[in-house]
Parts: structure tokens; sequence; C-alpha cells
């Protein structure tokens, strides 16, 4: 990612955008993408969005690219609200700048809002349905789609990068981490005999998201209602319980990712209950018996996850993840593992749940 600032006029003229832009205006913090809403002459509202996709994430984002159109014509022809992605002035979906970067413009959504974060019921059980909405929409698609990001949710890969990590131990950190390296090492069969029903087949290969914070869903602005899924730069094939995991860990937290103080954290079980009534008001029907037995547990197999790839990053020098200070990914590690050991000791009261709401 180069830092010279782009020539925003230039690349929008690669576009078929209609109407003259009058100006370009960054749009959120941009952790992985660069996004910026694009105002043409005429209107107060930003026509387009326009973003410079992380060429270092997404190795092949024409790929990507592909993936996102396959999803959205599909959703597009079951007359539903998503993405409507533009053209080049040569009919491909991105651009590509001399310095290497890869642009692409979508059209803006008018008249929506999205939530930076859920902190009511109200919003979580709206998370939920949008997440369920999406999968609705999906269920009866089955096209391959490329996997952009290599291993993305698959246990074993985890496990192999987190084999190696600690035979290099490139910080020379490993050795006072033995209680850290416990945990993980206490529930490795656990997690990869989860890994292993989809790998069987036991779960279905699905559609997936693979981003399911609620600032990733569009509402009306007015009525409040769910309007659609954006960003799907992560969307592959894979199982929904995945995205449900996610889901889960976002929206049931007490407290904050990295917290410093553990005792903060924890899963809400009204959160919890909430999300997951959205989300099966939405997809109890299509869901299999085995998706249904495993709904709960994937918030704990997605939350492991986490707390391995943090503590993989602190052990081998803050390589992936940025860093606001020395310790950072082992705060990280500690404010994970303290929501997974929540959610372990609720989770009979989880899975009843499910149980109940599908009876």
């Amino acid at each position: 990612m180069t830092d010279v600032k782009p020539d925003y006029r230039e690349i929008t003229g690669h576009f078929l955008v209609k109407g003259k832009v009058s100006s370009v205006e960054p749009l959120g913090e941009g952790f992985i993408n660069d996004t910026l809403k694009v105002f043409v002459e005429g209107r107060d509202d930003p026509a387009y969005i326009l973003q410079r996709k992380n060429h270092v994430v997404f190795p092949d984002v024409p790929a990507m690219m592909e993936n996102i159109r396959k999803v959205t014509s599909h959703i597009h022809s079951r007359g539903a609200e998503t993405l409507t992605l533009i053209s080049t002035t040569e009919g491909d979906l991105w651009w590509r700048d001399a310095g290497g970067n890869y642009w692409t413009i979508t059209e803006f959504n008018a008249g929506t809002v999205s939530p930076s974060v859920a902190d009511t019921p109200g919003l979580a059980f709206q998370g939920g349905k949008g997440l369920g909405a999406f999968h609705r929409l999906m269920a009866d698609f089955n096209e391959p789609l490329a996997e952009t990001i290599k291993g993305f949710h698959n246990m074993k890969w985890r496990f192999s990068q987190w084999d190696e990590a600690l035979k290099r131990d490139a910080a020379g950190r490993a050795s006072s981490l033995a209680e850290e390296i416990s945990w993980i090492e206490s529930r490795r069969d656990a997690m990869l005999a989860f890994r292993d029903k989809f790998d069987t087949g036991a779960f279905p290969v699905r559609v997936t998201h693979n981003d399911t914070k609620i600032s990733n869903f569009l509402f009306d602005a007015a009525s409040g209602e769910l309007r659609c899924a954006i960003d799907l730069d992560t969307t592959m094939n894979g199982t929904w319980l995945n995205d449900v995991g996610d889901a889960l860990r976002s929206y049931t937290n007490t407290g904050a990712e990295d917290d410093r103080n553990p005792d903060k954290v924890g899963m809400s079980m009204e959160m919890y209950k909430a999300w997951m009534s959205g989300y099966l008001s939405e997809t109890k029907g299509l869901l299999v018996p085995a998706e249904l037995e495993n709904l709960a547990f994937s918030g704990l197999y997605i939350t492991f996850e986490q707390v391995l790839r943090f503590l993989m990053d602190y052990i081998d020098g803050d390589k992936y993840y940025k860093t606001a200070y020395p310790e950072h990914n082992l705060v990280r590690t500690r404010a994970q593992y303290r929501l997974l050991c929540s959610m372990e000791e609720q989770y009979s009261e989880m899975n009843a749940f499910v149980t109940e709401s599908c009876a």
C-alpha cells in the first residue's frame, strides 16, 4: 500500500460512474481497506463508495471481486437489496493503479445507517436477523467461491501455524507463557473435532460472510429495519457456524476485546439470547440437525481461535496484529480467554436456549 496521496478524480474516471465527481471524502477508520464517499454534482448525499483494497490481506483481489459479483448477483436475483458493483470502462470490477493498488466502486445505499456497536438487546436481535437474512438469501447458492484468505477459521491450519510458532519462539517469550500455552493445548482435541465435522460433511458447505459484527449490516435510517449485509470481501465457502461464532464473540462480550481488566469481560446471556433469537427467526427451518446442535459451541470455537491467534502473534513477536504497547497481544489473549471461560461456564444454558427456540 503506497503512502502517496491518490488522485481520486483520476481513479473514479476509470469507472462507469454517472455524473461529475465533485468531492471524495474518507468514510470510517479503514483498518483493512481505505474507504471513501464519492459525491457528484447535484446530490447532497454520496453517490458511490470507493475502496482501495488491501492486496496484502487479500492477495488475489480479482478473485475476491468475482466472489462478490457472484454473491451480489444471486441476492439481486432474489429481489433483495445488496451492494451494486460499478464496472470500469474496460468491463472489470477493479482498477489497478501504477503503484499496484486495487480500487473498486459500489453504489452508495441511500437512506441507510450502520451502527458501530450493538449495545442493546434490540440491536443484538437486529444483528442476528441481519446475518440470518444473508444466510437465508444464500441458502440455495451452489457456485464455488475462491478462498480469499488461506485457512480462514480452519483449526487444522491454525494449529499447524501454532506448532511452528512455538518451535520458532521468535521473540523468546514462550518460556514465560506456560499457563497460557496450556489453555491452548488443553482444548486442542475438542476444537479439532469441531473442524472435523465440517471436513467430513456433517456441516453443509455454505456461503459464509466471515466478518459478522453489526457495523457490516445496513439498516433503514427512518424505520430502523434491516436493509442488507455489506463488506463482502471475506465471503467464501465454509460453514455458517463460523459466522455464528464470530457474531457471538462480538455481540455478547461485556468488556473490550483488549480489556486490561479481565473481570470486566464475560458473556452476556441476555445479549446471546437476543442475537440468537434474531438469527433463528430467519434460519431455523434451513439449519440441519448437526448445525443446530453446534450453534452454541460455535461461539466457543471462534473465541478460542482468537485466543490462539493473539497468543501466537505475541510469541512470534507481534508480526500480524497492530499493537499499541509491548504487551498488547498478551492482554488481548487474556481478555479473550476470559470470554471463552465465561462461554464454557454458560454453555449448557446456551445450548438449551437453541433447543427451546427450535422446539
